[in-house]
């Protein structure tokens, strides 16, 4: 039996795979969401909470801490993530589970090289150093923990995402998509059901835990290399991208709070943010999925959200 704490796009694929490989699955949020499936139990639990995940995590094999902080800020993170990761890697320890965690890649501290699982991990600062603070963490905790660190997400679910609902849907209506810093720049984009997959195989594999893992990511893409991707495999009109620049970001960052948390990782769209997951890849025996297999899930995932809201 599996755990799964939160029902976004990660936790929701993973307990959707796990499911379809006749495993067990209980999903923990505090709205009682999650996929729908004979295998799959969903329970309403805040998980922050130490009293109501000792009966939660029993029986579990391992558990994926799926769940994010309640906004985008350092803030947030900060009042809201070390707390709630300690909760579950104690009683994730005295269940006897691993704990896998999806990881992103704001704690490299050498943003502007190839990003190996070897790069030094100590950025410092905002939610960079919250990460780093948190992979630190797991390292001294008595449970068994794996972080596998993902690039930016796209695929089925993944709406909040440079290459979610900022994309898609526009590429899709013909629309101006509007991206930040720099359009031709290489990026690391993670199709999400590897992601899922990758955290799925970590888990089967004690050998990797206490270690921190790539998920299997296909070559960088630029932003309007992955917007134009997506619209060759709609069958529509190569898009159009409007640039925001940094240097209006930094500046509005000046005055507004709401500014300054994307300001803060301009570097990633401003130079090269480039991962390299092959070791891990050969660790967990996994290839990313092909680009125009995982394209072409997204635009039928995204085509299915329009037909439902005209409904």
């Amino acid at each position: 039996m599996y755990v799964v704490t939160g029902a976004g796009p990660v936790g929701w694929n993973i307990a959707e795979q796990l499911a379809e490989h006749g495993a067990q699955v209980r999903v923990l949020t505090r709205s009682g969401s999650g996929p729908d499936h004979p295998l799959i139990e969903k329970l309403r639990v805040d998980v922050s909470d130490p009293a109501k995940l000792a009966h939660a995590f029993d029986g579990a094999t391992a558990v994926f801490h799926c769940i994010h902080g309640s906004a985008y800020r350092a803030k947030a993170w900060a009042a809201e993530l070390p707390g709630a990761e300690k909760v579950v890697m104690d009683a994730a320890a005295a269940a006897g589970a691993v704990v896998v965690f999806p990881e992103s890649l704001y704690s490299y501290s050498e943003p502007d090289k190839t990003i190996t699982e070897g790069s030094p991990r100590e950025a410092a600062g905002g939610k960079r150093g919250i990460r780093t603070a948190l992979l630190k963490a797991r390292q001294a905790h008595l449970a068994n923990t794996v972080s596998v660190v993902a690039g930016d997400f796209f695929g089925p679910r993944a709406r909040l995402a440079h290459a979610g609902e900022r994309m898609v849907p526009l590429v899709l209506k013909g629309k101006t998509v509007q991206v930040l810093g720099n359009a031709d720049q290489p990026h690391a984009f993670t199709y999400v059901p590897d992601l899922a997959a990758a955290m799925i195989a970590a888990a089967q594999k004690p050998e990797l835990w206490n270690s921190v893992l790539h998920a299997p990511t296909g070559p960088a893409m630029t932003m309007r290399e992955i917007a134009g991707n997506f619209a060759r495999s709609a069958g529509v009109p190569e898009p159009k991208l409007s640039v925001v620049p940094g240097w209006l970001l930094r500046t509005l960052g000046l005055f507004s709070t709401e500014m300054r948390e994307p300001a803060e990782m301009l570097y990633q769209f401003e130079r090269p943010f480039v991962m390299d997951s092959r070791a891990s890849q050969a660790k967990l025996g996994l290839e990313p999925t092909p680009l125009a297999d995982a394209m072409s899930a997204t635009v039928a995932w995204w085509r299915d959200q329009e037909v439902a809201l005209t409904r």
